[in-house]
């Protein structure tokens, strides 16, 4: 997928006026592209539209259309996130409901970049790529960003209709696993070309 571009962002007035229709289709995308993993994680396959609803949303919530550098800002966080020739790219939340419990359970994750798993068919699992800027040997953040790099073999099994595709977290403080649904799998199979 192309990175996005400057001349893709709606000025703040049409993005209000188109924002109702544009959130609900991207939410119904959203919603296709989100597993469950276990009690307290939830992976999103990322897409160019759910980046560039993401880009908008943020430009919206700070309010900074017509700050200096603002949309190049946006452009160049979410950028790297958009899946590339044979990448899929996901954000990993830890979901925990109060800060005490995000205290608590947080930091136990260190380590998390090292078990992080996607498997496709009978293939080897392959481990996550994560962002390095989230994660260091003290703390982890409760949303992290991470892409899979798909071999030949890989991306002809995901685009296969009943294809088993599983996100297996093998960490010592949170195992779990989950097989994305066929409606999953047959909407992420087109990212990594």
């Amino acid at each position: 997928m192309q990175p996005m571009t400057r001349h893709e962002i709606r000025s703040k007035d049409v993005y209000e006026k188109e924002r109702p229709d544009f959130r609900r289709r991207v939410m119904r995308i959203k919603d296709r592209r989100r597993v469950l993993v276990g009690q307290h994680c939830s992976v999103h396959f990322e897409s160019r539209d759910t980046l560039l609803y993401q880009v908008h949303e943020m430009l919206r919530a700070e309010n900074s259309w017509e700050r200096a550098g603002a949309i190049e800002d946006e452009l160049e966080a979410y950028n790297p996130l958009v899946p590339g020739s044979g990448e899929l790219s996901a954000t990993i939340m830890f979901e925990y409901e109060t800060p005490e419990e995000r205290a608590e359970h947080l930091p136990r994750f260190v380590g998390i970049d090292r078990h992080v798993w996607l498997r496709i068919g009978e293939t080897e699992p392959l481990l996550a790529d994560f962002d390095a800027g989230q994660i260091d040997e003290h703390k982890v953040s409760s949303v992290q960003y991470i892409k899979w790099r798909l071999d030949d073999r890989r991306r002809g099994l995901l685009e296969k209709e009943g294809t088993v595709v599983r996100v297996v977290i093998d960490h010592p403080h949170y195992e779990a696993q989950a097989v994305l649904s066929e409606q999953a799998r047959d909407e992420i199979k087109r990212d990594p070309d």
